[in-house]
């Protein structure tokens, strides 16, 4: 019986989770689609880009880097001070997905992190948004 590559090694280990990382963020630092997410992040994007790093080497079966240096991600918490509401889950997604989508990896691995990363974005949101109620067709008079 073979065990599986984890995550972290089907991504290509440190350098492929920071290839992945540079393109996301590049992605949000320049896509017009990304402007209230982007909004939300200091001028220089360094810190965020090590950051989420450290947190996706250790999420994805790597070292636990983000753990060793600031303890439990706590992620919903650590995010409330920020404003994140549909708009900006959405616009998060918009980078990660085209980031996940130009990496190179097994379809497998694609839809998991990109089912799983959609959860973890929609669980980010901290903003009470009305439903969207469907639009009803208009009768004709």
């Amino acid at each position: 019986m073979t065990d599986s590559p984890l995550p972290f090694e089907q991504l290509g280990g440190a350098d492929g989770v920071r290839a992945l990382v540079d393109r996301f963020y590049d992605l949000m630092d320049q896509s017009p689609q990304a402007a209230d997410v982007r909004k939300l992040h200091a001028a220089s994007l360094k810190r965020s880009r090590e950051k989420l790093y450290e947190y996706l080497t250790g999420w994805t079966g790597g070292p636990p880097l983000y753990e060793s240096k600031y303890g439990h991600p706590r992620l919903r918490a650590r995010h409330l001070p920020f404003t994140i509401g549909t708009r900006e889950r959405d616009q998060w997604l918009w980078c990660m997905d085209r980031a996940v989508d130009a990496h190179e990896m097994p379809d497998e691995l694609r839809t998991f992190l990109r089912t799983k990363l959609h959860q973890l974005a929609d669980h980010m949101r901290n903003q009470d948004e009305p439903p969207v109620r469907p639009s009803l067709p208009v009768a004709d008079t």
